[in-house]
């Protein structure tokens, strides 16, 4: 039996993704071979490869001056790999700190650069967004990071930032095609794969084309933008199979009715969710309210002794990975664009059962 999995990542697939590719596994398109024996060089893949950026081109309206890359290192690796690609002849960062993802960020290009933190919700223990009138950028830096929706805390960008001629680095992990954005307003927007586009060990970077000659002389040719941009992000193996199951997700979403469509369906997943914490005295959710993610719910029992109860009565039902992250405890439901709504319908209808039994 599928389980409604509400992991952070590595996150729920669709199911018609996963059986299409089981139905693959063995012979791709009367090819006799899987996509995992392909051959990066070969015909075949290279077709999934390219059909997998236009798609994500079409999804996401991506410029012509942009480049698309499919990369390896996780989100964890760009946070050393944006640096080095981006620094040039300048020597500082400007960074919003609105939790742990960005404090990973942060921690990272210390190592390559003087680091300059613009403005920190940790204040208020990174239960919201700083507005941007109280950021303080330096129209000297590299560029400024962002991290436009924590994972863990559950604080998602309702807007895009206003950097001016400075380029904007976006850290969108875990919450890409879940709304359209406006690439052209970034410099660079990345992403691990794990959570809303396919497995783990395929990295998105989309990079605008001004951008790519700033890389440092001691960057690895397997890291570096505009080596891999000149190869079709060849230069190196790629992750074929992660690759082929985003091309999947890809398709899916467009037969959806694109980004635009599937927001509509995240807004109504996050609201039902929401407005029942709100409701509820029983659980709590810390995050400001038009800084919420529509994509990880954080959320809090009135009892923690409760905690070991909540989640062994949802996996009863048939609910898995709704323990919250170990910085910050309590409980979290990632609701990612593969989660369905009957999925989240019966987390609340168990959210309340138990409610009345135990609060």
């Amino acid at each position: 039996m599928r389980v409604f999995n509400f992991s952070a990542g590595p996150a729920v697939l669709p199911e018609t993704v996963l059986r299409q590719a089981a139905a693959e596994m063995l012979d791709w398109h009367g090819s006799g071979m899987s996509v995992m024996e392909m051959s990066h060089r070969g015909k075949e893949f290279i077709a999934i490869a390219a059909k997998a950026e236009a798609d994500l081109r079409t999804l996401l309206a991506i410029p012509a001056s942009y480049k698309v890359l499919f990369l390896q290192g996780g989100a964890i690796g760009e946070n050393a790999i944006v640096p080095m690609n981006l620094l040039g002849g300048r020597t500082g960062i400007d960074f919003v700190n609105t939790g742990e993802w960005s404090k990973k960020s942060i921690k990272e290009a210390k190592k390559y650069a003087k680091v300059s933190v613009a403005a920190s919700a940790e204040d208020r223990n990174f239960t919201y967004v700083p507005p941007q009138s109280t950021w303080k950028l330096d129209p000297g830096a590299a560029y400024v990071h962002v991290c436009t929706n924590e994972t863990i805390g559950g604080v998602e960008y309702q807007w895009t930032p206003d950097t001016g001629d400075v380029p904007l680095v976006a850290d969108m992990s875990s919450h890409i095609l879940s709304r359209p954005i406006d690439v052209a307003r970034y410099g660079v927007i990345y992403g691990g794969a794990q959570k809303n586009i396919g497995p783990a060990g395929l990295t998105i970077v989309i990079v605008r084309d001004d951008l790519l000659d700033r890389a440092l002389p001691i960057t690895p040719s397997a890291f570096h933008w505009k080596e891999q941009a000149e190869a079709d992000s060849m230069l190196n193996t790629p992750p074929t199979y992660a690759i082929y199951i985003a091309g999947l997700v890809f398709e899916w979403l467009l037969q959806k009715g694109g980004v635009a469509a599937v927001e509509r369906d995240n807004v109504a997943k996050a609201k039902l969710l929401y407005d029942y914490l709100d409701a509820s005295g029983f659980y709590t959710n810390p995050v400001q309210p038009e800084d919420r993610s529509r994509m990880n719910v954080p959320f809090k029992l009135a009892d923690e002794k409760l905690d070991d109860a909540f989640l062994k009565g949802a996996k009863e039902r048939g609910m898995v990975q709704l323990k919250g992250h170990r910085s910050v405890g309590g409980m979290r439901a990632s609701i990612y664009n593969a989660m369905p709504v009957e999925g989240v319908q019966a987390l609340v209808a168990y959210m309340k059962d138990f409610e009345r039994e135990r609060g």
